[in-house]
């Protein structure tokens, strides 16, 4: 059995890899990279894979049984992007598809939905065995700025009271390798978030608590939120869109009570304080 991964030099990628080494040895994994330089170390078979690149994509999926598509970083690609992947995987034989989707995809604000809808249904129409892994934010999405509050003296977002139920990206690794490696997950839809939600407030007190300095959150207004953001040099693009991503927290779309990520990992998911404490 032969398992490929694309993005596997990424954040997300790389931790999966680490987890199927674990649990089904290195020698049934397949690393599927842009550059594959930046694929050594992972110890396992690398080959190049550019989604951009249709005609080459079949021969580097060929012998590979059960696929992990990551979705790609490139937010407005990615459905043509995805699309050229399953289609080489129809081509090459590969019997089993998971994918990365997002949290509630089909009901969400987010404007990131779009297009992983639109591979899910690509993915459904292929005839392709598939499983959905919809998955949730990141905790490191916003531990990622506690530096800088910390040195602003404050917390800031657009998210008002929402609700998020965020996870460790190394929960995430270890579901989608959970997934893969159980074919009773075949044809499932499973909609994948942290344990126990928490505001920006929340968060801000978490930081406070643990560096013993007082850091407030800040809700600010969409625009002005996104006006801080590209003032730290952010591109316009990108600070309008993490704003409005805030925006939709504000409204419920990161929050899931579910629990289905920790009963597929069979454990509880990263508490928000133990993120916290990574970063500092």
């Amino acid at each position: 059995m032969k398992i490929g991964v694309t993005g596997a030099t990424g954040q997300l990628g790389r931790l999966v890899v680490e987890q199927l080494k674990a649990k089904t040895g290195a020698e049934n994994i397949v690393a599927l990279v842009r550059t594959p330089e930046k694929a050594e170390g992972l110890g396992v078979e690398v080959r190049a894979f550019d989604y951009e690149k249709p005609d080459v994509l079949t021969a580097s999926l060929s012998g590979i049984d059960r696929l992990l598509l990551i979705s790609s970083s490139e937010v407005g690609q990615r459905a043509r992007q995805h699309s050229n992947v399953i289609e080489a995987a129809k081509q090459a034989g590969v019997n089993w598809i998971v994918y990365t989707s997002l949290l509630h995809a089909d009901t969400t604000s987010l404007n990131l939905a779009g297009e992983h809808l639109a591979t899910e249904q690509t993915l459904k129409a292929s005839g392709i065995d598939n499983t959905i892994l919809r998955n949730g934010w990141y905790t490191e999405n916003y531990t990622g700025s506690i530096k800088g509050a910390l040195a602003a003296g404050a917390f800031i977002g657009s998210a008002g009271d929402g609700k998020i139920s965020s996870a460790a990206r190394a929960d995430f690794a270890e579901a989608a390798a959970a997934a893969i490696t159980d074919e009773s997950n075949k044809g499932q839809v499973y909609e994948l978030a942290g344990d126990t939600a928490y505001t920006l407030s929340d968060l801000a007190a978490e930081i406070s608590k643990q560096t013993g300095n007082d850091i407030p959150y800040n809700n600010l207004p969409e625009t002005e939120y996104a006006s801080i953001l590209k003032s730290f040099g952010l591109p316009e693009f990108f600070a309008d869109a993490i704003a409005s991503w805030d925006v939709s927290a504000s409204k419920g779309d990161l929050f899931d009570e579910s629990k289905q990520l920790s009963k597929l990992i069979g454990r509880p998911t990263t508490p928000l304080a133990d993120s916290v404490a990574a970063v500092l």
